[in-house]
């Protein structure tokens, strides 16, 4: 018989979430990581800071991802939307620690501010859950859709030489496609434009400051 979980025991669950995130230790789906077949090519100084700033703000969107998708678990009101969710975390998590494993092998610290991300991502996933499914799962496939630019952004800045870095991101970038169109066939709604605004504004102070910290 299925254990039936109280609300004290989900909070625990999150709760251990989110130290797994930041402590860098999240839970994943046992994937390969893409990088490890890549032979890893010399880089110049100067190559390997850009590699690992832009793996620096990779990593930032992906604590604040886990973040989002957690808070809307928390509040989504349908059992198939938050275990649509879970998986979509647990996906992400491979991510987390994929661009985790590349900045200690360029030698660069995550983000300082990666617990201010996580808190204030917390708080807008569950306001999105809490608005409804149909508006959470659409908000899940927005900022798919958002964070899929950013990788083709960091793509075309990537040193070409890079080899482990641009494995890792063409993956993310085939998943984070995956769930954008998979959230919009379950139901996602179109966001409306300056919803869509806000979330611009709200990741480019994220990047940009994640760039340098």
């Amino acid at each position: 018989m299925q254990r039936a979980y109280s609300t004290a025991d989900n909070l625990i669950a999150h709760a251990n979430r989110v130290l797994r995130t930041l402590a860098g230790h999240a839970k994943t789906t046992g994937r390969e990581n893409p990088s490890d077949a890549v032979e890893d090519n010399d880089l110049n100084e100067d190559e390997a800071k850009l590699s690992a700033q832009l793996m620096r703000v990779n990593h930032a969107g992906e604590v604040a991802a886990q973040a989002l998708y957690q808070g809307q678990s928390l509040t989504a009101r349908n059992k198939a939307v938050q275990e649509k969710l879970t998986q979509a975390a647990e996906e992400e998590n491979d991510h987390l620690v994929w661009c985790r494993k590349r900045l200690d092998q360029l030698g660069e610290k995550t983000s300082i501010l990666d617990p201010a991300w996580y808190l204030g991502s917390l708080a807008i996933g569950a306001t999105a859950g809490l608005a409804g499914d149909k508006w959470s799962l659409g908000f899940l496939a927005e900022t798919e859709k958002q964070v899929v630019q950013h990788i083709e952004s960091h793509l075309e800045k990537l040193p070409d030489t890079d080899h482990k870095t641009r494995a890792i991101l063409n993956q993310m970038h085939e998943d984070e496609s995956q769930h954008a169109t998979s959230a919009i066939e379950q139901g996602g709604a179109e966001l409306p434009a300056p919803i869509k605004q806000g979330m611009r504004l709200v990741s480019k102070i994220m990047t940009k400051t994640s760039f340098w910290v």
